[in-house]
């Protein structure tokens, strides 16, 4: 599965082709009060977000659905190096 990275990950590049271990946290203050599934995805980074993507990892509509409900559009997550 694959995702996009900000600038905050992005690392000039350094990210690019690497596989992160993502998990939802937690709800944002929109959308659905308790969307995480409790597990976890792994994703490749293939490219930088669009501008106005700050701090963020935007998933695929295949990995977002395997960790959170869809209908929550946004969650906050953990992320680490797979």
């Amino acid at each position: 599965m694959i995702a996009v990275a900000s600038y905050a990950i992005w690392n000039n590049g350094a990210a690019c082709n690497k596989s992160y271990g993502i998990k939802c946290t937690r709800a944002t203050n929109q959308g659905i009060p308790q969307p995480c599934k409790g597990d976890t995805v792994v994703v490749k980074i293939v490219d930088l977000c669009p501008s106005g993507c700050q701090g963020t990892i935007d998933l695929s509509k295949e990995a977002f659905s395997k960790i959170a409900n869809p209908d929550a559009g946004k969650i906050k997550i953990e992320y680490n190096l797979a």
